[in-house]
């Protein structure tokens, strides 16, 4: 009550900037978002996740004059962990904040129209950070989870809550922190907590009623919903899993998903199975690790292409695969884990090429054109504790990349202007090695120990420029900490990232040159966008340090940990002096 009493009074004092009654999103709005500059209305800045502007009025020559508009604090004490992604859309930013909150900010001013802050309960299990990377829009709602596995619809003029559904058990490690993304009227989603041996799925939603319209595991054994009834099996019980260990099988789908519209087809990455322990589950261990296709009206997987069978490594496959043509081709690309960048026909999900995007990687030689698969260095999977004269520790290894992976979650960005992909990498190692491990509802199912090491003395993160047609390394920008967020190229030149030294920079899409930067006083791992208003180009970034990182040990961690934490927005535009 207290909350939507104080939401009333907000909104009665800022009435005067409220979003028109008539302007509705709709699904021609979210066809057309990527060319459509004086709004943002999908996570990726367009649905096929290009993270792309035709926008140049902010260019190589002038951006040197980018100067702040406005900042926004999310406020209270929950400074840490900011990966959202603002949707903007008729005079209102859409920004979501760690611990499960979103707000609703006049664009032109910074002010709060209103802010919805989700009471989590006790007990929630986020395993990485407790982040959230962006809401949805659509019709007069917007969309966001939470870290207790809850989708929300609330109303996007006064942020009240229209309904809501339950995502997952998550006193069983079910968590959601992506963005939804909107299909065809239809809510899809994923779930995090593939390290306490949930099953991973993605589900879809009647944007409208919350009605539960399909859902698709992706770990084979587990049975499909459609309409409220069985559908299909996921793949085939053991085909690819021994015994039991399909139950418990991981496998979340917790980045969130890319819609291409000329295929009618969702994208969606799967991440390990679980446990780690690779030696409990010998097999393919179908569809963790992998990239799928799935039919946006039924729920089912059209095809698939995985990544890292019989994953042992933590090397998710969830990474963004961005639709992207080439010669008439319609190709697909995505910068993985496990330190390789593929190229997929994303109409049958056939291997094009796969090229190593990060150095000296150590788990496999290469990836099998004619086959997809990988070609292993097999005294390089840490070894099956079993064997070991204890039977409590496995042999231990030294892998590259860690199991944070060549690319985590961050979002690279395709340059629709020179062909390149800029994806943002790290270069470090990790000791690795397996331990017994049953599963136990809410506990952590790993079944290894793991320390990360720097590999190079002068850089972790390196933001490199790909060329997707020969997987040719173009120039790299190596920075001294991990690099944690998301870039964005534009039609001006340019690329935007931010880095957990506090600088937030614009570099030479042809060089890698840095040409501006800017210190927030706080960590970026935000994704930054870019729009028109006014007949003027703006540029916004959440702020705040958090993520992954630095909560494992090592010596990686170590070097960012005094980097200081926040939260909150930073708007920029060009300097035009009076």
């Amino acid at each position: 009550m207290r909350k939507a009493l104080l939401a009333s009074a907000v909104l009665a004092a800022v009435a005067w900037h409220m979003p028109s009654a008539t302007a509705q999103v709709t699904e021609e709005n979210l066809l057309n978002d990527a060319k459509t500059p004086t709004s943002i209305l999908t996570n990726g800045m367009g649905r096929a996740g290009q993270r792309y502007s035709p926008l140049d009025k902010i260019n190589k020559d002038n951006v040197k004059n980018l100067v702040p508009a406005w900042s926004f604090s999310f406020g209270g004490e929950k400074q840490r962990g900011q990966e959202t992604q603002p949707l903007i859309y008729d005079g209102v930013m859409y920004a979501t904040g760690s611990y499960s909150r979103i707000f609703a900010i006049n664009v032109k001013t910074g002010e709060k129209i209103w802010e919805y802050d989700a009471r989590l309960p006790e007990g929630i299990l986020p395993c990485c950070d407790v982040v959230n990377r962006g809401a949805a829009i659509y019709g007069d709602l917007v969309y966001f989870g939470t870290l207790d596995a809850k989708l929300l619809a609330l109303d996007r003029k006064t942020g009240k809550v229209v309904w809501k559904q339950e995502l997952g058990d998550f006193t069983a490690g079910y968590s959601f922190t992506a963005a939804p993304m909107i299909v065809k009227g239809k809510v899809i989603t994923g779930v995090s907590g593939g390290e306490f041996g949930i099953v991973g799925r993605v589900d879809a939603w009647d944007a409208k009623t919350g009605d539960h319209i399909w859902s698709r595991p992706t770990i084979e054994g587990h049975m499909g919903m459609l309409n409220g009834k069985d559908s299909t099996v996921t793949g085939k019980t053991n085909a690819s899993w021994p015994g039991d260990m399909w139950k418990w099988g991981g496998g979340a789908t917790w980045l969130g998903g890319q819609y291409d519209a000329e295929t009618d087809t969702i994208f969606y990455g799967v991440g390990n199975p679980a446990p780690w322990n690779s030696h409990l589950r010998q097999g393919d261990n179908l569809y963790a690790a992998s990239r799928i296709a799935l039919n946006p009206d039924t729920g089912e997987i059209k095809w698939h292409y995985q990544t890292t069978p019989w994953e042992g490594w933590d090397y998710d496959g969830v990474n963004e695969l961005i639709s992207f043509d080439v010669g008439g081709k319609k190709l697909a690309a995505s910068a993985d884990r496990n330190g390789f960048f593929y190229v997929l026909d994303r109409t049958d999900g056939h291997l094009v090429n796969a090229t190593p995007f990060v150095e000296k990687i150590t788990w496999a030689k290469g990836i099998d054109l004619k086959t997809g698969r990988p070609m292993y260095n097999d005294d390089d999977r840490a070894g099956d504790p079993t064997q070991s004269a204890d039977g409590k520790k496995g042999k231990e290894i030294v892998a590259i990349p860690s199991f944070l992976g060549g690319k985590n979650w961050m979002p690279m960005t395709y340059s629709q202007k020179t062909g390149l992909f800029y994806v943002p990498s790290n270069e470090w190692s990790m000791d690795l090695h397996n331990e017994p491990v049953t599963y136990k509802k809410g506990a952590a199912y790993l079944g290894a120990g793991f320390t990360i090491h720097t590999i190079f003395d002068d850089h972790i993160g390196a933001l490199k420029a790909i060329d997707p047609k020969t997987g040719e390394i173009k120039w790299v920008y190596k920075n001294v900490a991990p690099l944690w967020g998301g870039t964005m190229s534009t039609a001006g030149g340019l690329v935007f990232m931010g880095n957990p030294e506090g600088y937030f920079m614009a570099l030479d899409d042809t060089t890698g040159k840095v040409l501006w930067k800017f210190q927030t006083g706080t960590g970026i791992v935000g994704q930054p966008v870019t729009w028109e208003q006014d007949g003027a180009q703006y540029v916004a970034v959440a702020v705040g340090w958090g993520g992954a990182v630095p909560l494992w040990g090592g010596d990686v961690a170590a070097k960012v940990k005094n980097f200081n934490q926040g939260g909150g927005i930073y708007v920029f535009k060009l300097f035009k002096p009076s």
